[in-house]
């Protein structure tokens, strides 16, 4: 692994099932200063004539296709049969939704670093045509990840279930688990066999295997796996399919915004999941639990180098933390600032010195961004046993950062795990760049 080269690449891994607010895309108003220019089209005579047969097979493809990926295309909504020249455009205009997306940068919140390159199928598609290969073009188009891939097949069973009338909700009551019986279970075993077919629909006792089967759905929702059929489990069950396929449609999409080439070797955040995975050559070698931004300070979406490793690293305090929440305290409580290890420098800058009760612990992980974010130790582990894990205020905490430094530092004479292990005890604030 060539640890200088390695890429952190902070992105939503979009879960099956998010919530909907967490699913849904809207793009913010924007209010025009003047009007723009118009931007055409490549021009249709870019790609060589269709011939019968591949018009034939391409308004099939586009039919079958734009339903699959859960797109719509106003060339083929119409009754009538699509012109040649319709279908190229409609084939175009499928292609840049399928693989980039169908949001503009500009409809992009400030915190999804990560976006979608200008991407102009034209050439590519005109190949196709040229070699008589547009099946082949066709297929090429979606993002190559099995996750992406999961949901297409997800969308597809959704949309069966929707169309033969879903299921019927839940009633609402108290929490229940194994050994209850009734109404209510025989219920649940309705509602759980719509998406699962190895729930039996017989019996009105909440046995070991409809348990297995709660747990099954609480992770296809990205709920604790507990068992127990909970409020917020019930909650879960009482989204319509229909909802459920909106919900796949928008995780899709946020698929088609990651780059489409990601590099074998890296270190991956799944920032919903607050999962931190190191790839080597595309596998990977090392996981590891992570508290990622809470609602309201969520952690951004970028991919960046990560070109060093503080040991024993200081908190500078963004001004914000500062603001709301250090400088209350110490009003509060005098003395705060001193118990904690914060100095006030030039009479407003807050800096809280290195050491274990740190809140950056005893690794930082450096990496350029715009987002003033890092990966980082922390003192305070009691949340990495948790299963929700958004917490943070932007940043990446880790539940294991020795061992991700020794990871990177590998091969590095100047930095063997005893070196580092030094420089952690010895307390002095260095960093170990990596090449």
């Amino acid at each position: 692994m060539k640890t200088g080269v390695i890429r952190s690449v902070l992105a939503a891994a979009p879960l099956l099932m998010a919530t909907p607010s967490f699913a849904q895309v809207t793009p913010p108003p924007v209010v025009p200063t003047a009007m723009p220019t118009p931007t055409l089209a490549p021009p249709v005579i870019t790609v060589p004539p269709l011939s019968d047969a591949q018009a034939a097979l391409l308004d099939k493809l586009l039919n079958g296709d734009i339903v699959a990926q859960g797109l719509k295309s106003a060339a083929t909504a119409s009754t009538s049969a699509p012109s040649k020249d319709e279908l190229v455009r409609a084939a175009l205009d499928h292609a840049r939704a399928v693989h980039a997306g169908r949001l503009s940068g500009a409809d992009f919140e400030k915190d999804w670093g990560l976006r979608p390159p200008a991407y102009d199928p034209t050439p590519a598609f005109a190949d196709a045509v040229r070699l008589d290969r547009i099946a082949a073009w066709f297929a090429s188009l979606p993002p190559p990840y099995a996750g992406y891939d999961g949901l297409r097949k997800g969308l597809q069973n959704y949309r069966s279930i929707a169309s033969a009338g879903g299921w019927a909700p839940l009633a609402s009551g108290p929490d229940f688990t194994i050994g209850a019986t009734g109404p209510r279970v025989i219920a649940l075993r309705k509602r759980l066999a719509a998406e699962d077919k190895d729930v039996s629909t017989s019996g009105d006792k909440f046995d070991a295997a409809l348990v297995d089967a709660v747990r099954r759905a609480q992770r296809r929702y990205g709920l604790n796996p507990s068992g127990i059929v909970s409020t917020q489990t019930l909650a879960a069950l009482n989204v319509s399919a229909g909802d459920r396929v909106r919900q796949i449609m928008a995780n899709m999409e946020r698929w088609r915004w990651l780059p489409q080439d990601l590099p074998r070797d890296r270190i991956q955040v799944n920032i919903a999941a607050a999962v931190l995975t190191v790839f080597d050559g595309d596998t990977p070698v090392q996981s590891m639990r992570a508290v990622t931004g809470r609602p309201g300070d969520e952690t951004p979406m970028l991919s960046s180098t990560i070109h060093s490793i503080v040991i024993n690293p200081p908190w500078n305090v963004p001004t914000s933390i500062a603001t709301k929440e250090l400088w209350p305290k110490e009003r509060a409580n005098p003395g705060y600032f001193k118990r904690n290890g914060i100095k006030v420098i030039d009479g407003t800058r807050l800096q809280q010195q290195a050491g274990d009760q740190s809140a950056l612990g005893r690794f930082k992980f450096d990496f350029a961004n715009d987002y003033s974010v890092y990966l980082h130790d922390t003192p305070s582990r009691a949340k990495f046993a948790s299963f929700s894990r958004l917490a943070s205020h932007g940043c990446v905490r880790l539940e294991k950062p020795a061992e991700l430094a020794d990871l990177l530092l590998k091969g590095d004479p100047s930095w063997t795990p005893e070196m580092v292990d030094a420089a952690v005890a010895k307390g002095d604030t260095v960093r170990a760049r990596l090449t």
